[in-house]
């Protein structure tokens, strides 16, 4: 079986702020087939993002598949909280890259 990243499937892959002290992880598909395609592979978990993030899966408070947007989205615990000293993206904006080469069974 093939696999591809998620960054080769998705349509666009960001992180933000879910206030002070959580990230809020968006991917995004263009397309139904692409994202029921990831939705059902089942290789997007809070297993999954932990390991892409060094995290526990505790840390990582939801994961939603939306299918009307044809996107998931995951909530997980900042390191530091956002300002706060050592803290070096205030936004959230550049916590995405882990995610990008997550495999995803693809045929």
């Amino acid at each position: 079986m093939t696999t591809k990243s998620i960054s080769e499937i998705a349509r666009s892959i960001r992180s933000k702020n879910a206030g002070a002290f959580f990230i809020t992880l968006e991917i995004l598909f263009d397309s139904e087939d692409a994202y029921r395609r990831v939705k059902e592979s089942g290789a997007i978990t809070k297993a999954a993002i932990a390991a892409s993030y060094g995290v526990t899966t505790d840390e990582i408070v939801s994961l939603v598949f939306f299918d009307p947007g044809l996107g998931i989205k995951a909530n997980f615990r900042r390191n530091r909280p956002s300002g706060g000293p050592g803290e070096t993206d205030v936004y959230g904006c550049q916590q995405y890259p882990p995610i990008l080469s997550l495999q995803v069974p693809w045929e």
